[in-house]
């Protein structure tokens, strides 16, 4: 009953638009001072300190400010000019422009909010003057930035890694098949539509074009190669990769590029210094949340009491995918991992899912949750830059999620999608 309450002040306080970190870490504070008293909270103040200082952890301020790095020194825009070279020539090459950009820039950065920014503010302002409607430029570009966060390095994987002590790494490797697999499901997307709705091609094919956008991108394309490589091939760890791709990211904008100087550094610094405290706020404090629901049991319990009405896995599957899908609509990625993987782990030990494979079914149902109102941070970010409403730009996006849906349900009932590449190298 208490932890029932305590989930209704939670709701309660997110819908007056208190700050979630703040909302998190009352609602915690509270229902131990209710269950314990004021001896309750002795743990409290370590727990945040316990829970925001994870080595693994280090990994998400340092792929923030890669991205941001990326942003500032002229990599993403030779990225765009590369890709736009490659398949621009196709009907609707603009779109399939942002979702292979989209998969590129991931493999740096980890951060959907990041990319959206990075590639929304060049390629939505070009769609829109090459007649795409403004709710489709913000829903191409919405859906394909959330889709990359499972290809790795990624920022969600990373914090759930972190909490439900799975390898980081395995769950990157993980994700690379149904990465590959979405983005190419929404590039045939963006072809049916450019042909449905007669949308333009851009300039014809050209190996002269090709070859001089390769060359100007050719260092920001050795970035995934250095990252991952150094990652997947066991030289570096999540943590020391990210250190890697702010050194590489620093030395190709400032000594390659020569487009990065101090005060566009600093620009990156405070860029990355802001996002990192929101994630590392939510992190500290609700690790007194999951303090407070390990004293009442309440993980133990509700694994107990599902794993006694059904011991099919389907079905487990399928509660746990609607309960992440309803709360991706209300709460922020790094938020709901917090809140939901204290919970659902013992039930997920219990009836036999991988962790790795669940790492993987989580983030995708937190990239859906990214493009489904009211919260869906990442499409709002991109009908910011599109200037457009947020409810018709949903209308548009429905073909898309509907895209990452499918996907979700091919990686939650075909583990062989997700586990393959795992079970090769690593187990």
């Amino acid at each position: 009953m208490s932890a029932l309450l305590v989930f209704l002040g939670l709701l309660a306080l997110i819908l007056l638009n208190v700050p979630i970190a703040v909302a998190i870490c009352a609602v915690a504070l509270v229902g131990m001072v209710a269950s314990k008293g004021v001896f309750g909270l002795y743990n409290a103040a370590l727990s945040m300190f316990d829970g925001a200082t994870s080595f693994p952890l280090i990994a998400i301020p340092l792929f923030i400010l890669a991205g941001a790095l990326m942003n500032t020194g002229g990599i993403s825009r030779r990225l765009i000019a590369f890709v736009s070279a490659l398949i621009g020539f196709v009907r609707g090459g603009l779109a399939m422009v942002n979702v292979g950009v989209s998969l590129f820039f991931a493999e740096i950065s980890g951060s959907a909010v990041a990319d959206v920014a990075a590639i929304g503010s060049v390629l939505i302002p070009a769609m829109k003057a090459r007649r795409y409607k403004a709710t489709m430029a913000a829903a191409v570009t919405s859906s394909s930035a959330s889709l990359a966060i499972i290809i790795p390095p990624s920022i969600p994987m990373i914090l759930y890694g972190a909490l439900a002590d799975t390898s980081i790494v395995q769950l990157f490797v993980a994700g690379v098949l149904p990465g590959l697999l979405g983005g190419f499901a929404m590039l045939c997307l963006c072809h049916w539509l450019a042909v449905r709705y007669d949308l333009p091609r851009e300039e014809a094919f050209s190996l002269a074009r090709l070859w001089t956008a390769f060359k100007a991108a050719a260092w920001a394309l050795l970035l995934p190669v250095i990252i991952l490589g150094g990652i997947f091939g066991g030289i570096v760890t999540a943590t020391e990769g990210a250190g890697l791709a702010v050194v590489a990211a620093l030395v190709i904008g400032a000594f390659v590029y020569r487009e990065l100087d101090l005060r566009q550094f600093y620009q990156a610094l405070i860029e990355g210094v802001t996002q990192t405290s929101v994630v590392m706020l939510l992190v500290a404090t609700s690790a007194v949340l999951g303090l407070y629901l390990t004293e009442i049991e309440l993980p133990q319990s509700l694994a107990r009491a599902i794993t006694e009405a059904t011991s099919s896995k389907i079905l487990v599957l399928l509660m746990l995918n609607l309960l992440l899908l309803v709360l991706g609509m209300f709460l922020h990625g790094a938020a709901a991992i917090i809140l939901v993987v204290p919970i659902v782990l013992p039930l997920v030990h219990a009836v036999g899912i991988d962790p790795v494979h669940f790492g993987i079914i989580l983030t995708l149902n937190l990239a859906i949750g990214q493009q489904t109102p009211p919260v869906a941070s990442v499409l709002v970010t991109a009908c910011s830059i599109a200037k457009t409403d947020i409810w018709d730009a949903t209308k548009a996006n429905l073909p898309f999620i509907l895209v990452l849906l499918a996907l979700l349900l091919l990686v939650t009932y075909v583990p062989f999608v997700p586990m393959t590449l795992v079970e090769i190298f690593y187990r």
